[in-house]
């Protein structure tokens, strides 16, 4: 008799979830990671010809309640590539280059079907990344979620030369803010989106007006992982004064973050098209745009403050990297804070 497993632990569960982590973890490695998933800790050999004066950059962050979306829909393989973009996202405000990933799942009771879906997505994430997916943490916590229920949360490090970290400290007025569209609402505000979706009747199969896809797939589209394109930039050697990652907060609180003293960002809001999810949004919450930009990213998911003489050449590589690039303001004199005109 298994006492254990009858308590809720399914040792044999976990171990073929691991099995299957292997498999995943293997399309992620990248120079630099010692061993492979399984023992008690990984790794690194940092390249000191890349980078002979490092800084080791960290970042760890969850999904939030986009969760309960997953679990709703019973879609669970894009939730770990948002785990991923929560993190190197951050780092690479820096300049950091993402090195390594590790991931952390808790459920009450292990679906090994689920588990594997929803690693798949951070072997999917690591990749678009760059990052080796090098270890992690399985958790089955009887009693501690709703069945069906899973947390999922990532810690990721990354390295960039001393000299050339990005510290806002060159940001000065005139300095022009390019904005990089966001694929949807990210991970973030998703207490208010199901609250809204559920005040107004709607199902997960529905459709929002002006929108293509049904509600599920419109708000469990994953986080755009800008780390390949901004480090093709920083390698081009053009001028990048501060960048931010447009999370909780929006641009309202996450810009002035990288702003120096005596400085401040004017934003024009009618730079940049809002997508039919934004507008239903607006509408069914009744607020303001610069007050929805305190909740959501409202379309820019990025943020690169340059000169404003390398603006074109800026806007250029990073549309050749795939990213869609808006001119949404510029940096003028005042108290570090976030103005829309």
């Amino acid at each position: 008799m298994d006492l254990y497993k009858q308590a809720g632990v399914d040792i044999a569960a976990g171990n073929a979830a691991a099995n299957r982590y292997k498999a995943l973890a293997k399309k992620t490695k990248r120079s630099g990671v010692l061993g492979q998933i399984g023992g008690f800790a990984s790794g690194f050999a940092l390249d000191l010809e890349k980078y002979p004066e490092p800084v080791l950059v960290s970042g760890t962050d969850g999904v939030g309640t986009k969760l309960k979306v997953a679990f709703a829909a019973n879609k669970h393989d894009s939730v770990g590539v948002d785990c991923v973009a929560m993190c190197v996202n951050d780092i690479l405000t820096v300049g950091a280059e993402p090195l390594y990933f590790l991931d952390y799942l808790a459920t009450g009771k292990l679906d090994v079907d689920v588990a594997e879906s929803v690693v798949s997505g951070i072997a999917r994430g690591c990749e678009l990344a760059g990052a080796a997916l090098v270890g992690g943490e399985t958790a089955e916590m009887p009693g501690m979620y709703e069945e069906g229920e899973y947390d999922i949360a990532g810690f990721t490090v990354g390295v960039v030369n001393r000299p050339s970290m990005i510290t806002g400290d060159q940001v000065q007025p005139g300095d022009v803010i390019l904005g990089l569209a966001s694929s949807g609402l990210h991970s973030n505000g998703y207490s208010l989106v199901r609250k809204l979706i559920a005040d107004a009747g709607l199902g997960w199969s529905d459709v929002l007006p002006g929108d293509t896809v049904c509600v599920a797939d419109r708000l469990l589209t994953p986080t755009r992982i800008y780390v390949k394109p901004i480090l093709q930039l920083l390698a081009a050697g053009l001028p990048v004064h501060a960048m931010a990652h447009i999370t909780g907060g929006g641009l309202n609180e996450n810009l002035p973050r990288v702003l120096p003293e005596g400085t401040a960002a004017l934003i024009d809001a009618a730079t940049w098209p809002r997508e039919p999810v934004f507008t239903w949004l607006l509408e069914q919450s009744e607020m303001t745009f610069t007050e929805a930009t305190r909740v959501w990213n409202m379309g820019i998911g990025y943020v690169v403050v340059t000169s404003a003489s390398a603006v074109d050449q800026v806007t250029k590589l990073l549309e050749e990297q795939g990213e869609t690039v808006y001119r949404i303001g510029e940096i003028v004199a005042g108290t570090p804070d976030v103005y829309f005109r």
